[in-house]
């Protein structure tokens, strides 16, 4: 059983055609009606006692629009929300503190754990701010946690969120024109034109969120130099997940840990609030919050077991030949093979009066050949297969209909042949629900903390996760740790074991 596979070494070739391939998905539209296969969950809402009238703007009423009709697409694509009440009341009380900080104690912010195994915390306009249970197993204080959140409020306070979604608006109008002009999709050298604007601008912006948040999160209380502790540690967990294509969206992406940035965040706190030592950093609430976090993949978003894919929730499950390497990514299951072949997996809302067949052929995959469509049924599982094909790819869709839901495989090639097509359908052939052996083989990982001993070390310690993959070096990140480091007897500390 994979109980961590990631972080997996890097591979650029496996890497860059992923991203390949999601650029050409992405154009056609394949996912026009994508949703996700995950439950629903629930959200903390700060609440202050009696709200002072405030003065708003058209563009606050706009910046709620845009929160509230993103807020769902959001948690839909990042698996759902994650409940766990120690942690929300937790939190519920960082962003308390942190609202009166920065002297908006009558803010509306809705505060979203995001229930994946990725490191991400961002921000959308209308104060809906939003933290993965990684992230959260990430870091080890209440302070680390506050700097980030002081963070991401900045990013709303500052108006942020909004200019960030005004500029990707205007990039995809000027892409749709220049694709409309000249015909075909966007090259590689425009996708890279695009990312280098974009990463510019969210730099300065990243910066003066960082400053903003140090002085907000100093201001209520907590370490200030906890912001560039954390950004080191997130550093770190990325290059420990690199070649990771879960990993590729994560708070590092739009969050560099450079070693110039992290300088910046020493020198602010330095400067406002004087050297590290002073500031609440509750450790030890901390540690309660998240003792007993699910870690990795989540039992209602499926498990990878070797080549297999079990969704015990559900009741379902498939097997991809060998060779796929599969992993569970914002409501999918995506897989690659060697430099030109791979898969995704999701679900799709369908009326349940339309036949499987006429939902294949209603246009929502490019290319199509309409006289490829076949219908079938085995074992009470209806389906329906087609190819389609672009100038880039070849693309061997099936649907079926399982449980009243409708679950799509989309394999793509670079170049059709009859062992991809043997692996697409042998892989849609395996869907099947599931027995109790399947659901046997799904253990879940949790986070717990451990209290150090006088004669305990990093090394000692680390060794407790060491029948993990890369288990003993995941420890030392988890704990901003290294080999040899002493430990404090008495204080907590953080492994991954199974439920």
């Amino acid at each position: 059983m994979r109980q961590m596979t990631e972080p997996t070494e890097p591979n650029p070739v496996r890497s860059g055609f992923r991203a390949g391939l999601v650029l050409a998905v992405a154009l056609l539209p394949l996912l026009a009606s994508c949703t996700s296969f995950l439950g629903p969950g629930s959200t903390i809402k700060p609440a202050p006692a009696e709200p002072a009238p405030l003065d708003r703007s058209p563009d606050d009423n706009e910046d709620d629009a845009i929160g509230a009709r993103e807020h769902p697409r959001i948690i839909a694509s990042y698996g759902g929300i994650y409940s766990d009440r120690p942690a929300e009341i937790m939190l519920a009380r960082i962003v308390g503190r942190l609202l009166a900080a920065a002297n908006q104690p009558n803010q509306k912010f809705t505060v979203t754990i995001l229930d994946t195994a990725e490191v991400n915390a961002f921000a959308l306009p209308g104060g809906y701010v939003y933290v993965t249970r990684g992230l959260l197993a990430l870091a080890s204080d209440t302070s680390e946690i506050g700097a980030v959140l002081a963070h991401e409020i900045a990013h709303v306070t500052l108006k942020h969120a909004r200019a960030r979604t005004n500029r990707a608006r205007t990039n995809e109008i000027v892409d749709k024109v220049v694709s409309g002009v000249f015909g075909g999709t966007l090259d590689a050298d425009q996708q890279a034109r695009s990312k280098l604007s974009m990463a510019a601008f969210s730099q300065q912006q990243e910066l003066a969120a960082d400053k903003e948040g140090i002085m907000t999160s100093g201001r209520a209380g907590y370490d200030p130099h906890a912001a560039a502790r954390f950004l080191g540690a997130m550093g770190r967990f990325a290059r420990f997940s690199a070649g990771d294509a879960g990993q590729q969206d994560d708070f590092l992406s739009s969050h560099p840990s450079t070693p110039d940035r992290i300088q910046k965040a020493i020198e602010t706190a330095r400067a406002f609030f004087g050297a590290p030592g002073l500031g609440e950093t509750d450790r030890v609430g901390y540690m309660a919050g998240i003792d007993g976090m699910a870690f990795g993949d989540s039992p209602a978003q499926g498990s990878i077991v070797g080549n297999r894919y079990i969704n015990t929730a559900l009741g379902f499950t498939f097997a991809v030949p060998a060779g796929y390497d599969l992993q569970i990514s914002k409501g999918a299951v995506v897989g690659v093979a060697g430099e030109g072949e791979a898969v995704r997996f999701d679900s799709a809302e369908v009326p349940a009066n339309m036949a499987l067949d006429t939902y294949l052929k209603s246009g929502w995959i490019a290319g199509l050949q309409p006289t490829t469509v076949n219908s079938s049924s085995a074992g009470g599982v209806d389906m329906a297969s087609g190819i389609a094909l672009t100038p880039q790819w070849s693309f061997r869709v099936s649907v079926i209909r399982f449980g009243g839901r409708v679950y799509r495989f989309i394999f793509a090639a670079k170049f059709d042949s009859d062992s991809f097509g043997k692996a697409a359908a042998d892989t849609v052939k395996s869907f099947r629900a599931t027995t109790p052996r399947d659901n046997a083989q799904v253990r879940q990982l949790v986070v717990r903390t451990v209290t150090a001993g006088s004669l305990d070390t990093a090394d000692s310690l680390a060794r407790k996760m060491s029948s993990l993959t890369k288990g003993t070096d995941l420890f030392y990140i988890l704990n901003n740790l290294y080999p040899g480091d002493p430990l404090t007897p008495g204080e907590r500390y953080k492994i991954i074991a199974l439920q």
